[in-house]
């Protein structure tokens, strides 16, 4: 049964939602000839500062995002998984076979990996049948991927766990999902902040079990206005770039005497950097450090609702991203930097205004930027990127409150 009140929580109203929700009930019966079942629900995430830190064990603010993942599912008494989303074809994981799945690529290779990380976990899965829709913006930055995997990890902890498994376990589960089945060197950003909820800051320095604390905030109590734009510029197929990064760190690290930065210090980063061979790894090295000291500022910022400060720090992150991370184009095709022009033209329109800031999105390089503009503008704004990019690409955003949830 669909409850009413979780979606007026969820998306404050019950008009539009309830139709969405009945609509995929309706396509489950048709595929599965299920006449019932429960319905999920994962969000996307947005990154408000610190980004890429997450996989050498830093701190990062992060949200959920109103833009998220539905599904409804049933156990099927196999143990097999059949998953319909719309727009794709069937994913079909044969649980007693993950390995054939180990591909590095695809929806069906994640899933895989989740279930594996399942049992290695300790946790169980078993077979169910699940339709999903999402209104999550596919390779494109904001965790579409992540959605996804936290939907299945919530249907996982339903019927087959009690639900007792922790956001950080699908973090886990996720995580390594990704790395062992997309070949892909993630962190465990996007899985949590999509799995809990709401603003959040995160600490990654232990990697088995990373500490999260609510933050108690929102951008339409800052007077802005929250936008996440695709740059039409698709981010798939980029693992080569992603993995540079928390690689490229790792290895600045290791001179430093240690496996990750977090177990080190910006001293000892300047002491030894004539000892790193690579110029970038330098950069991001300094990236890394100065970035979880914005963070921590930001923080604190928040709690004392210094809300310009606030700004100015996620212009410094924004900054940084640029100039020492270098993840707002790719070197190997340097005539394509839509992210660099939309950033180019946002910072113009907030010169031109006075107020706002803008930033590469998640991992970057291609995809989509974010950007915080005051609310008296916001009508104005759309209408001047959309001369640019397509107005479709544009979404005004607000924070979503609740994470990963059972309906």
């Amino acid at each position: 049964m669909l409850d009413t009140n979780k979606l007026e929580m969820l998306y404050g109203e019950t008009e539009m939602s309830s139709k969405r929700y009945n609509d995929l009930k309706a396509k489950f019966e048709a595929k599965y000839y299920h006449k019932d079942g429960e319905f999920f629900s994962s969000p996307g995430r947005t990154e408000i500062i610190g980004n890429h830190v997450d996989h050498n064990g830093g701190r990062v603010i992060g949200s959920s995002i109103s833009l998220d993942t539905i599904a409804i599912a049933k156990p099927n008494n196999t143990n097999v998984i059949h998953i319909q989303s719309d727009g794709y074809k069937e994913i079909i994981v044969d649980l007693d076979d993950l390995k054939q799945y180990k591909t590095g690529r695809g929806t069906a290779a994640l899933t895989a990996g989740m279930c594996e990380a399942t049992k290695l976990n300790r946790f169980v899965v078993k077979g169910f049948d699940a339709c999903l829709t999402s209104n999550v913006i596919s390779s494109a930055g904001v965790s579409s991927s992540a959605s996804y995997a936290m939907v299945i990890m919530s249907i996982i902890n339903y019927f087959f766990n009690g639900e007792k498994m922790t956001v950080s376990d699908y973090a886990k589960i996720g995580q390594y999902a990704e790395n062992n089945y997309w070949f892909k060197a993630s962190g465990m950003l996007d899985q949590m902040a999509c799995a809990i909820g709401g603003p959040v800051l995160l600490d990654f320095k232990d990697p088995k079990d990373p500490k999260y604390e609510k933050l108690d905030f929102s951008f339409d109590d800052m007077g802005y206005q929250l936008f996440i734009i695709n740059t039409g510029e698709s981010h798939a197929d980029l693992n080569a770039e992603y993995s540079s990064i928390p690689n490229e760190m790792k290895d600045a690290a290791k001179v430093l005497g240690v496996d990750r930065l977090c177990d080190s210090d910006f001293d000892t980063l300047l002491s030894k950097l004539n000892d790193i061979t690579s110029d970038r790894a330098k950069l991001r090295a300094i990236h890394y450090y100065k970035e979880v000291e914005r963070v921590d500022m930001v923080a604190k910022a928040i709690e004392d609702k210094e809300y310009e400060k606030i700004i100015d720090l996620i212009d410094a992150s924004a900054r940084s991203s640029f100039e020492q991370l270098e993840n707002c184009y790719c070197n190997n095709s340097p005539a394509e930097q839509k992210v660099a022009l939309a950033l180019a033209l946002i910072r113009n329109f907030i010169d031109h205004h006075g107020k706002g800031v803008c930033r590469v999105h998640g991992g970057g390089f291609k995809g989509t930027v974010t950007c915080l503009i005051a609310k008296e503008h916001k009508d104005e704004f759309i209408e001047y990127m959309a001369q640019y990019f397509d107005r479709s690409f544009i979404y005004p955003m607000s924070i979503r409150k609740y994470g990963a949830i059972h309906i």
